[in-house]
């Protein structure tokens, strides 16, 4: 018996792939009503025994159960379980990239330095594999964002269940991504030399360059526009403030020239991406109305005299400045970790958070980040009715166990390719 399971593993792993994607919910046809879940609405507030109603892709009631209203549709008995908001993923790779050992589908950077007119959102794959394993753990939307180059260019918006990237759009080209330099720099220790950081003597001179660049696309778009430019003509949105700028910096000097060079060029509206120092600059941040998408919390403290537990607790440092605080996915194995989100929110909440303003980090606060609170992140009337119902503490690995997910409306699949064909081949060996 053992054995043929070992058969059904190995089976699973290497013709899992050539499966299609799970098949799109179509639009919402019936109308739904979740019934006596713990909700959990995304702003902070709880509502015990609640009653949820959507209609047509949108929430048409949040309240109590005990109130005596017409029920709409097929009503989900969900006593005892618990009710979220779908759960938002950003500064991801998701969709652009599947396996990291096989170059051909990695399509996340692109050749040159200075790219604000890459657009990520025409790259990514709505039939990845990985995308599809987001959803059991409730995370329904992400930023597709692009990589490498010093401006990576321009992220996009998406929901997790649709045919192509065209289905997908939540919100289009919401923002440039920009990597900011290095003040310091290793050794190549490959070459004898020494692996210790040290002060980049073309640090200046890389600013220099940057703000050069955007003050040229600046005066650009203040000329006749010829002859065309476009990568210049890419960064129109950037100072008419319908986009925002994500400068991707970390340390302290970094991120306060970050801040100068957005006021100096003109650009009203600037996010900051990692900030592992950004708890040191919290009060510029709040004076210029800057919010935070963080790193994730399992990682090491960067600098030997930091205290150990300070990755896990800088969500908490941040949010107690009354800065506003969501969670980005770049890093090792990004693409892969990104179904793991509910989870590292669940890390910062036991490092002092809390649980409810933990799923702001997810939920809320990241909709509000990218642009989209008017349609998702909170349970709430008119809003998109994408959520999911849990068995327990979304935020608890043990517990996060999805019964039913709706995207817009849509009531979409939570199975995988990998799941299909393990309950397709192990009821089938079963009897062995």
């Amino acid at each position: 018996m053992k054995t043929t399971y070992i058969y059904i593993l190995i089976f699973t792993f290497f013709i899992g792939n050539i499966f299609a994607q799970q098949t799109p919910a179509p639009n919402q046809q019936t109308d739904y009503s979740i019934e006596g879940a713990t909700a959990h609405l995304g702003n902070g507030e709880v509502i015990e025994n609640s009653l949820i109603m959507f209609s047509e892709g949108k929430i048409k009631f949040v309240g109590r159960a005990e109130m005596k209203i017409a029920r709409l549709g097929t009503v989900i008995n969900a006593n005892g379980k618990h009710v979220y908001p779908g759960f938002i993923v950003a500064n991801s790779a998701l969709g652009i990239g599947e396996i990291d050992a096989v170059r051909a589908t990695v399509d996340d950077d692109e050749v040159g330095t200075y790219l604000p007119h890459i657009r990520s959102l025409i790259a990514y794959n709505a039939e990845s594999s990985v995308v599809e394993t987001m959803r059991p753990n409730g995370v329904l939307m992400a930023q597709i964002t692009p990589r490498g180059g010093t401006i990576s260019g321009t992220s996009s918006i998406v929901q997790l269940d649709a045919w192509n990237w065209e289905d997908a759009a939540l919100k289009i080209d919401d923002g440039i991504h920009m990597n900011w330099p290095e003040s310091f720099t290793s050794g190549r220790w490959w070459l004898g030399e020494d692996a210790g950081a040290k002060p980049d003597e073309k640090y200046a001179s890389n600013v220099e360059k940057l703000t050069s660049f955007i003050l040229d696309g600046k005066r650009y778009l203040k000329s006749d526009k010829n002859p065309k430019n476009i990568p210049f003509d890419a960064l129109t949105d950037l100072f008419n403030g319908t986009k925002k700028l994500y400068v991707h910096a970390s340390g302290v000097r970094e991120i306060t020239d970050a801040i100068n060079f957005c006021k100096e060029v003109g650009i009203a509206k600037m996010v900051l991406v990692h900030g592992d120092e950004a708890y040191k600059v919290a009060d510029l941040l709040i004076e210029n109305n800057i919010p935070v998408i963080l790193e994730r919390a399992h990682r090491e403290p960067n600098k030997d005299d930091d205290e150990y537990d300070l990755p896990f607790r800088s969500a908490k440092l941040l949010v107690e400045k009354g800065i506003t605080v969501a969670i980005g996915m770049e890093g090792s194995m990004e693409r892969m970790s990104a179904r793991n989100l509910p989870f590292y929110a669940g890390t910062y909440a036991a490092y002092g958070l809390g649980k409810e303003e933990a799923l702001k980090l997810i939920t809320s606060n990241t909709a509000k980040i990218l642009g989209i609170d008017d349609k998702v992140g909170t349970l709430e009337v008119g809003k998109d009715a994408t959520l999911f119902i849990s068995e327990g503490d979304a935020l608890d690995m043990k517990t996060n166990i999805l019964t039913n997910a709706f995207i817009q409306g849509r009531n979409i699949s939570l199975e995988t390719q990998q799941t299909t064909l393990w309950k397709r081949y192990s009821k089938k060996y079963s009897s062995h």
